[in-house]
C-alpha cells in the first residue's frame, strides 16, 4: 500500500468540525462560524442512554459522533493526547493519553459502548481491545474501504481483500489497507459478535480539509467554464459525514454487530452527471459543463476528485462500493444537495488564508478545454 494510495482514498481526520451548539459550524482553528439553518429537525432522545467511549474524538468525524450523541442524550468520554482542539467540547469528560502505551487513564472504567476512530496500528488496536475487553459492551472499529482489493466489479462486505505482506509493519503510509485489516481482526478476535467493523468511504461534509468531497461545491460555485470529467455514467460515491456519525450511534443503541460498507450518497448508483448537477442546484453563479472523454483527459495526466477512471480498469471497483448491508440495518442518506450547500456554507466560514490556498485548477483547466475545442 503507497502512501499516495493512503492519502487519495483514506478517510482523514482533520480539525475543524461541527460544534456543540445545534445549528453551528466550527472553522479550521477550532472557532464557532456563524450558525445555518438545519435542514433536519434535531434527533429525539435515545429510550436508554449509553456511556459511550470515543478514542479520539475531535478529528473530523469526532465531532459529529460527540454532537449526536449527545443530542440522543447518551454521556460521552473522549479519549486522546489532548493536541487537537482540546478545548472543542466543554463539559465533555476529556481522557489523555496515547494509543501507544499510554491508556492508564482506561484503567478501572467501564462504558457501555466504545467508538475507535483512531486506530491504525494493529499492536495499538490489540492493547485497547484487551483492555476494555470486559470494560465495555460493544466495541466499534472505524475502519476503512481501502481494505480490498479495488480490482473487482463491485465490492461487498464479502469482497476481496488486500494481501497481508508484512504483518509485523507499523509502517501506515506504505500498509494503510493491511494494516486496517489486521485491526479489524484484532477487534473481532477479542470482542467476536460484540465487534462492529464499519468500513468507510470518501467521507464528505463541514469539516473535511482534505478537499476531496469540498472541491466540487466549491469550483461549482465558482463558476464560468466547468470541465466534467469523462462519462457522465461514471459512478461517484462519498457519505456525509452526519449520515454515517449517526449511524455509528444507533449502532450502538441497538447493539449492531458485524462488517459494513458505508458508501453514499444513496443505495443506488449515483452518476457523475447526476453528482454535478446536483451540486449545480445549490448555487446561482453563472457556469456551464463541459464533457471531456476519459483519454483525452488522462494523455494530459489531468485527474478530477471523485472520479475514478479507468471506468473497466483495475481500480473500477473504487467507485462500485455496496451498502446495501448496512441500510438494512439502518444506514440513512441526506440529500446529495444538503451534504454540497452544508459543505460549501462551512468552506466560507474558514479563514481567508484557507480559502485562497484552495486550489481550483482553473488555468490548468482552461488549457485542456482549448485543446479539447480546437482538437
Amino acid at each position: 500500500m503507497t502512501h499516495t494510495r493512503r492519502r487519495f482514498l483514506a478517510t482523514s481526520a482533520a480539525a475543524g468540525a461541527a460544534a456543540l451548539a445545534p445549528g453551528q459550524v466550527l472553522s479550521a482553528d477550532g472557532s464557532r462560524a456563524s450558525p445555518r439553518v438545519d435542514t433536519a429537525p434535531s434527533p429525539s432522545p435515545a429510550p436508554n442512554p449509553l456511556r459511550i467511549l470515543i478514542l479520539g474524538g475531535t478529528g473530523f468525524i469526532g465531532p459529529h459522533q460527540v454532537r449526536y450523541a449527545m443530542y440522543r442524550g447518551h454521556e460521552v468520554t473522549i479519549f486522546n493526547r489532548g493536541r487537537t482542539a482540546p478545548d472543542l467540547f466543554p463539559g465533555v469528560e476529556a481522557l489523555i493519553g496515547d494509543r501507544d502505551g499510554q491508556l492508564d487513564a482506561l484503567h478501572g472504567r467501564t462504558w457501555d459502548a466504545v467508538i475507535d476512530n483512531s486506530g491504525y496500528v494493529p499492536r495499538h488496536v490489540r492493547d485497547s481491545v484487551e483492555l476494555l475487553q470486559d470494560s465495555v459492551g460493544r466495541y466499534l472499529f472505524t475502519s476503512t474501504g481501502s481494505v480490498y482489493s479495488f480490482d473487482q466489479d463491485e465490492i461487498t462486505e464479502d469482497g476481496v481483500l488486500l494481501p497481508i505482506e508484512d504483518p509485523d509493519s507499523e509502517d501506515v503510509n506504505r500498509y494503510y489497507g493491511p494494516l486496517k485489516i489486521l485491526c479489524e481482526n484484532a477487534v473481532t478476535d477479542v470482542f467476536k459478535e460484540r465487534g462492529t467493523v464499519l468500513r468507510l468511504h470518501v467521507v464528505a461534509g463541514p469539516g473535511d480539509t482534505t478537499d476531496r468531497y469540498t472541491y466540487w461545491p466549491v469550483r461549482i460555485d465558482h463558476g464560468g467554464e466547468i470541465i466534467a470529467p469523462g462519462s457522465q455514467h461514471t459512478p461517484v460515491q462519498y457519505i456525509d459525514v452526519r449520515d454515517l456519525a449517526e449511524f455509528m450511534i444507533l449502532c450502538l443503541e441497538r447493539d449492531i454487530g458485524g462488517t459494513y460498507n458505508t458508501a453514499g450518497p444513496a443505495l443506488d448508483p449515483t452518476s457523475m452527471a447526476e453528482f454535478l448537477y446536483g451540486v449545480r442546484a445549490i448555487t446561482s453563479t453563472p457556469l456551464s459543463f463541459t464533457w471531456i472523454d476519459e483519454q483525452f483527459l488522462a494523455d494530459r495526466e489531468a485527474r478530477f476528485q471523485l472520479w475514478y477512471p479507468p471506468t473497466e480498469g483495475p481500480i473500477r471497483g473504487l467507485s462500485r462500493v455496496r451498502s446495501h448491508k448496512a441500510v438494512a440495518a439502518g444506514l440513512k442518506f441526506r440529500p446529495l444537495a444538503e451534504t454540497a450547500v452544508d459543505t460549501l456554507h462551512w468552506f466560507k466560514s474558514l479563514p481567508e488564508e484557507r480559502r485562497n490556498a484552495f486550489e481550483l485548477n482553473v488555468e490548468r483547466d482552461q488549457a485542456i478545454l482549448e485543446e479539447w475545442k480546437a482538437r
